[in-house]
C-alpha cells in the first residue's frame, strides 16, 4: 500500500510527520510523500527502523555507505553515551532484503584490559573498494583517540583495530571526501574544555603520511563539519555550532586553506548535520531546522550552498530526539538518512530529491 499526497509550505512538516507515524504504526511497507518549496522537491519513498530489538538500550551516531548490492549502516550502542560498554554496531542491508540483526564489530577494550566508550563511528569506501570503519575511543570527547578497521569484504569481517596518529583524530562525526590528487579529506574538529575548533587532516588511501590543516575558527565554538564540493572546484564545510548558527568556510585550493568561519543563514541548536554534494551537483544538507531541542529534522537543497531551500520535515514533533543524520547518495540515485530516533533506535530514510542547477538557473 502507498500514500501519495502533495503539500507546500508550512504543511509539509504536519504532513511528513503524520504519515510517517501513520505508516510506522500500521506496518506499511512504503510511504510516498512529496514536498515541494520552489525549484527543488523531495519525495519521502520508505522510512523505517534499522532494528527493533538490540542487545543495548541507547544508541546514537549512526553512519551509511553504499555496498555493491546494498548499504551498511553503523552507530554506537551501549548502557548510555559515554559508559564504558558502548561499542560501534551494524547492520547490512542488501538488494529486497531487510536490515540484519546489529552486530558488535569494534570496541573499547585496550590491551592492558581497561575498556573505554566508543563513540561516532565513520564509514568510508576508498579507491580499492575497502571500507573503513573510523570511529573514536576514550573517557569523553576531550580524551578521545582515533582508531580504524577496514573491511574488504563489504563489512561481513573486519581486520583488528589500528590507532591513527595521535597528532591527528580523522573524521569526527561526518564521512570524509576524495580529493582529485587521490588524497582523503577528512572534516574533524577538537572539544577541549571552554573551546570547540573545526578544522581538517588528509592522509593518502593506504592511510599513511596524515596532515592537519588548520582552519581560523574566528571566535566561532564549531565542531562537526561535513563537506561539499562545487562545480568551480571550491570546496565548502558546514558546521554544527553553539551560536545558533550553522557555520561555513570555504576553500579553493583543494582543501589547502581555508577561509575563516563564518554564519550562514541556517538555524542550528548545537547538534550535529550532515551534508552531500549528489551526483548531479545540487547541494543537499540534512539538519534540525532549530535553534532549541531536537524535535525536528529537515532536508534543505541549494545550487550553490549559499541560498538553501527547505525541502521537506523528516520528523516534526512535539518533542522527542531526532538527531545526529548520516546521507549519502546510491548508484540509482536515491537519496538514504539514517539518524537517531529518541536515542532508542537508528531511523533509515529513503528520499527522490527532484531539481538541479542546471535546471532551477
Amino acid at each position: 500500500m502507498r500514500m501519495a499526497l502533495n503539500v507546500k509550505h508550512t504543511a509539509v512538516g504536519r504532513a511528513c510527520a503524520l504519515l510517517s507515524g501513520v505508516a510506522l504504526l500500521l506496518g506499511i511497507a512504503s510511504v510516498r510523500l512529496s514536498a515541494q518549496e520552489g525549484r527543488f522537491s523531495a519525495t519521502l519513498l520508505d522510512a523505517g527502523m534499522i532494528y527493533e530489538q538490540s542487545p543495548f538500550p541507547s544508541c546514537h551516531a549512526s553512519t551509511v555507505v553504499c555496498l555493491a548490492d546494498g548499504l551498511l549502516a553503523a552507530w554506537f550502542g551501549g548502557t548510555r553515551e559515554g559508559h564504558p560498554d558502548v561499542c560501534i554496531y551494524a547492520s547490512r542491508k542488501t538488494e529486497g532484503n531487510a536490515w540484519s540483526m546489529p552486530q558488535l564489530i569494534a570496541d573499547g577494550i585496550q590491551d592492558d584490559g581497561v575498556r573505554y566508550p566508543c563513540w561516532n563511528p565513520v564509514l568510508f569506501k576508498r579507491d580499492n573498494g575497502d571500507i573503513v570503519l573510523y570511529y573514536k575511543v576514550g573517557a569523553s570527547p576531550r580524551k578521545w583517540w582515533g582508531e580504524y578497521k577496514i573491511s574488504q569484504d563489504e563489512g561481513r569481517t573486519w581486520s583488528e583495530k589500528r590507532e591513527i596518529p595521535r597528532s591527528c583524530l580523522g573524521p569526527v562525526k561526518n564521512k570524509p571526501v576524495r580529493l582529485p590528487t587521490g588524497l582523503i579529506l577528512y572534516p574533524t574538529s577538537i572539544e577541549v574544555m571552554g573551546k570547540w575548533n573545526v578544522y581538517m587532516e588528509t592522509s593518502a588511501q593506504d592511510l599513511t603520511g596524515w596532515e592537519k590543516i588548520e582552519i581560523d575558527n574566528d571566535g566561532f565554538d564549531a565542531i562537526q563539519p561535513s563537506v561539499l564540493h562545487h562545480e568551480d572546484g571550491s570546496l565548502q564545510i558546514l558546521c554544527r555550532s553553539r551560536n545558533k548558527r550553522i557555520v561555513e568556510s570555504w576553500s579553493v585550493d583543494n582543501g589547502k586553506t581555508w577561509s575563516k568561519l563564518s554564519a550562514t543563514s541556517l538555524p542550528n541548536n548545537n547538534a550535529g548535520t550532515d551534508a552531500l554534494t549528489l551526483s548531479n551537483g545540487l547541494q543537499l544538507l540534512v539538519y534540525n531546522p532549530i535553534t532549541e531541542g531536537r524535535n525536528r529534522l529537515a532536508v534543505a537543497a541549494s545550487k550553490d550552498g549559499k541560498a538553501w531551500e527547505k525541502l521537506i520535515d523528516l520528523e516534526n514533533q512535539p518533542a522527542g530526539e531526532f538527531s545526529y543524520p548520516a546521507v549519502i547518495e546510491d548508484k540509482n540515485g536515491i537519496v538514504h538518512v539514517t539518524y537517531t530516533y529518541n536515542r532508542e533506535q537508528i531511523k533509515h530514510v529513503t528520499l527522490q530529491i527532484t531539481g538541479s542547477p542546471a535546471t532551477t538557473k
